[in-house]
């Protein structure tokens, strides 16, 4: 039987500042699409625990698993200084 996927709106762009800011848009991604936590890893390359711990902000997440599921789930990160000169 199949698992109805409850969607999550997107939160508001913002700083990211945290792992649970991460992993708030992460899963209101996954679950926009329709995409179950099994579906979504096997879309993105990854394995279910690492995407599990992404949207839980549990555990570490090798950097290069992290962008690559905001890729594939249309999530852009913008990197730029808080230091001014």
């Amino acid at each position: 039987m199949r698992r109805v996927i409850t969607r999550l709106p997107v939160p508001e762009s913002q700083p990211l500042l945290d792992a649970e800011t991460l992993g708030a848009f992460v899963r209101a991604s996954r679950t926009r699409t329709g995409m179950g936590i099994h579906e979504a890893a096997a879309f993105c390359g990854v394995a279910v625990g690492t995407m599990q711990k992404i949207e839980k902000a549990s555990g570490d997440v090798k950097l290069s698993s992290i962008l690559t599921v905001c890729r594939m789930l249309g999530i852009s990160l913008t990197i730029g200084s808080r230091v001014t000169s």
